[in-house]
């Protein structure tokens, strides 16, 4: 490359989005430059990770045919592109369906071989990511829903706070992706819990004492308590300590990422 020619370089998300950049800050078109990739970026995982591209816009002489004061033409400013991410969580107020037509729930599960599978699974995410931990597997003492025994998955190590993320997104991902994956290995639905040094539990009984708390607000009042915007699973416990009460009744309302339980007092 002739080390003389102009050049610019640019930092986006992605490579496409600095090539549109770059070529909106020179006025050209694409066939006017030579693209230089510096770096790919990396989309990371979980939004761990995360790195921008980089690259460098060089100006190619015109052609010989024109002349020197058309060598800058002006492009029609490209659109602004609007980045839309999938949820992290899905409506878990309900244990979620797999979609996956293999997979049964009509065979026994071999229960060694599951916590080996669920354990590797959560280790080999976690080694993606960057994150040292230890991983330990065993089987939960509660049923769930459909009354079995959820695998339970405990990570511990030093500063994991990361792997929660804003109302436990991150970990409720990881929960799903695992479960996902485990299920697809076996051939079969598992369910499967992952925990944080022990975060499920204590804020399950936050949880719990939120909806009491609440919910005797709303009597005391007459009058609809709304909490605060919280993702499915977090939701699902609300809903299911208040059932058997019969001076409120729970509803969610709104639209995610910001749905929310409101305690209704009853009449």
């Amino acid at each position: 490359m002739n080390e003389n020619r102009t050049s610019l370089e640019i930092i986006a998300p992605t490579v496409e989005e600095a090539i549109n950049k770059g070529l909106i800050e020179l006025g050209l078109s694409r066939d006017r430059v030579e693209i230089d990739v510096l770096d790919e970026g990396s989309r990371g995982l979980f939004g761990i990770g995360f790195r921008q591209a980089r690259i460098r816009l060089s100006i190619l002489p015109p052609p010989q045919s024109e002349s020197p004061d058309r060598i800058i033409e002006v492009i029609t400013p490209l659109p602004q592109i609007e980045k839309r991410y999938p949820p992290l969580t899905t409506e878990l107020e309900e244990e979620p369906e797999f979609e996956i037509e293999t997979i049964r729930e009509d065979i026994p599960i071999n229960l060694t071989n599951t916590l080996a599978l669920a354990k590797a699974t959560v280790q080999e995410l976690l080694e993606k990511m960057g994150i040292k931990a230890e991983v330990s597997a065993s089987i939960a003492e509660n049923k769930d829903s459909r009354g079995r025994k959820p695998i339970l998955i405990n990570i511990s190590g030093a500063d994991l706070s990361i792997l929660i993320g804003r109302q436990s997104e991150t970990l409720n991902a990881m929960q799903f992706i695992t479960t996902l994956i485990v299920s697809k290995e076996l051939n079969q639905s598992v369910s499967l819990i992952i925990d944080v040094e022990g975060y499920r539990q204590r804020r399950e009984q936050q949880l719990r004492q939120i909806a009491h708390r609440m919910a005797d607000q709303a009597i005391k009042t007459g009058r609809r308590q709304i909490l605060e915007p919280m993702p499915a699973n977090e939701r699902r416990i609300i809903h299911m300590e208040l059932r058997p009460s019969t001076e409120v009744k729970t509803e969610s309302i709104g639209e995610e990422p910001h749905r929310k339980v409101t305690i209704i007092p009853i009449r």
